[in-house]
C-alpha cells in the first residue's frame, strides 16, 4: 500500500522530535514520486501605507496607460521589477469617510456607520478571507506585523486598528508589533514539556466549556438584541476553539528554521531599519511555510524620524511646498525602495520546482487615502504571480469609483477560494488576467 507522508506528519511519529531537512518527496510534491511536482501554494503579502502618498507624484500620468508608460520618478527603484507589477488607478471603498483612516477599511471596504445606533462598524479583511482558503497546512493560519508606533488612535496615519487584518466579526486582529516579537513567534521552539503544553490546551478546552454551557443556559431568558449579542459572543468562542485546535494539531513540531539562517533582530530597531528586518521576517516565514497570508501595517511617524525628518508624520501629510513636500516625496522613495527589496528577496528565494517566492506570492502595497483627506483613487499597486494576474501595465479603470473590493474578489478568485464576491465589489478586474 501507498502511504502519504508529510513532514509533520514523520516529525510527530518521532520520540525525539529532531527537524528534518527539507526534502522534495515532502512538503510541496508527493510521496508517491519523487519526481512528480506539485505547484508551490500562493502566498498574499499585504502592505499598508499610512496618511496617503504625494498624490501628484506617486501614480503614473493618467493618460499614459498600457505597458509602455513611463515609471514613476519618485518610484525608481521599483523599475527594475515593472514586469512583475501592476499600477492600478480610479479603485476606491464608497463608504470611506475618515480622512485619516489609511488601514483601518482598507482590506474590508466596510461602512463605518452601517449599524444604526453605533459609531463604528467593520467586517472582516481580505487577507483573513484568504487566511481560511491557504491556511490549513501552516503552522499559522495568518501573520500580522505592525510596527510599536502606530497609534491606535489614527496619529500614524493608519486609524482604530491593532494591525490591518479584521475577524469575521469586524473585530480587529492582534500584531507583532517588533521584529523581536515576530521572530521568537515565527521561529523560536517552546522549550515547555509536551505534557505540560497538553495539560493547559485541556484546561483551556474545558473553561470554554464551562462558559459555553454557562451561556446557553441564559440563553432563552434573553431579549432579542442580548441574543444578538450572545450568538456574536459563540462566534467568538468558536473562534477561540479553532485557534486550540490549530495549536493542538502542531503541539511537539519543531518550528523550521529558514535557509540561510535569520539572526534574531536587535531591540532597538526603530523605523526604516525596522522594516528592512520585517521584511526578512516575511520571506523566511514563506521559505519555511510557516503561514501562506501576512500583513505589514508599515510605520510612518518612525520612518520619517529615522530619516532624519524634523517634522510629524501628520504634519508632513498636510503638505503643499517645502519641506512638508520633500518629507513626504522622502517617505515614498524609502517605500519604494523597500518594496525593491523585498521583491528582490523573495525573487532569490526557491521554491523546491525551480521558481521563486516571487513567482507564487501576490503582493499588495496601497492605502484607503490618496493624499491629505482625499478618499478616492486609493494608491494601488500589485506585484508577483500568486493569484494569476498578468503584470507590467498601468491600468486605468473607466469607472472613477471602481470598488476597491473588485481588486480583493480578484485575488480571491485567482488564488482559487470559494467566494461569490466580497464587500461592495461589482465583479472581478479581467484586465487583470489578460495577457
Amino acid at each position: 500500500m501507498k502511504k502519504h507522508f508529510t513532514r509533520r506528519g514523520i516529525l510527530r511519529s518521532s520520540s525525539t522530535l529532531l527537524a528534518l531537512p527539507f526534502m522534495e518527496s515532502i512538503g510541496f510534491r508527493k510521496f508517491a514520486s519523487a519526481t512528480q511536482v506539485v505547484a508551490p501554494p500562493p502566498r498574499m503579502v499585504y502592505l499598508g501605507m499610512g496618511f496617503g502618498v504625494t498624490a501628484d507624484k506617486w501614480f503614473p500620468e493618467r493618460e499614459d496607460t498600457g505597458s509602455n508608460y513611463t515609471f514613476p520618478k519618485i518610484l525608481k527603484p521599483l523599475e527594475k521589477h515593472r514586469d512583475g507589477l501592476t499600477f492600478i488607478q480610479n479603485l476606491m471603498h464608497q463608504h470611506s469617510q475618515d480622512g485619516h483612516s489609511g488601514s483601518t477599511f482598507w482590506l474590508t471596504g466596510a461602512n463605518r456607520y452601517a449599524v444604526p445606533g453605533q459609531s463604528f462598524h467593520n467586517s472582516v479583511s481580505v487577507d483573513q478571507v484568504a487566511a481560511e482558503h491557504l491556511g490549513d497546512e501552516t503552522r499559522f493560519t495568518s501573520i500580522q506585523l505592525c510596527a510599536k508606533g502606530n497609534s491606535n488612535s489614527g496619529g500614524d496615519g493608519h486609524g482604530p486598528g491593532l494591525s490591518l487584518a479584521w475577524n469575521r466579526l469586524g473585530k480587529p486582529v492582534s500584531g507583532l508589533d517588533t521584529p523581536i516579537a515576530a521572530f521568537h513567534r515565527l521561529f523560536s521552539n517552546d522549550d515547555t514539556p509536551l505534557e505540560k503544553l497538553q495539560a493547559q490546551l485541556k484546561k483551556q478546552r474545558s473553561v470554554l466549556d464551562t462558559v459555553m454551557a454557562d451561556a446557553k443556559s441564559v440563553q432563552r431568558k434573553l431579549s432579542k438584541s442580548d441574543n444578538e449579542k450572545l450568538d456574536e459572543y459563540f462566534q467568538s468562542v468558536r473562534e477561540i476553539e479553532v485557534r486550540l485546535a490549530k495549536e493542538e494539531k502542531w503541539l511537539g513540531v519543531e518550528k523550521k528554521k529558514p535557509n540561510p539562517p535569520i539572526d534574531e533582530p536587535g531591540e532597538s530597531l526603530v523605523g526604516y531599519p525596522e522594516m528592512g528586518i520585517m521584511a526578512d521576517l516575511m520571506v523566511a516565514a514563506m521559505q519555511v511555510d510557516a503561514t501562506r497570508v501576512l500583513t505589514y501595517r508599515m510605520p510612518v511617524d518612525t520612518v520619517i524620524a529615522s530619516l532624519g525628518a524634523g517634522i510629524s508624520a501628520h504634519t508632513m501629510s498636510h503638505y503643499s511646498h517645502g519641506e512638508r513636500r520633500d518629507v513626504s516625496e522622502m517617505r515614498d522613495l524609502h517605500n519604494a525602495k523597500f518594496l525593491s527589496s523585498f521583491i528582490d528577496k523573495l525573487k532569490a528565494s526557491k521554491e523546491p520546482d525551480g521558481s521563486s517566492l516571487f513567482d507564487h506570492s501576490c503582493l499588495t502595497m496601497g492605502t484607503n487615502l490618496f493624499s491629505v483627506h482625499t478618499l478616492r483613487n486609493c494608491p494601488t499597486l500589485v506585484a508577483g504571480g500568486g493569484a494569476g494576474f498578468q503584470h507590467g501595465r498601468h491600468l486605468v479603470m473607466d469607472d472613477e469609483k471602481t470598488p476597491l473590493c473588485n481588486l480583493w474578489y480578484s485575488q480571491l478568485k485567482g488564488i482559487g477560494a470559494d467566494v461569490d464576491s466580497f464587500g461592495d465589489s461589482t465583479g472581478v478586474i479581467n484586465e487583470l488576467f489578460e495577457a
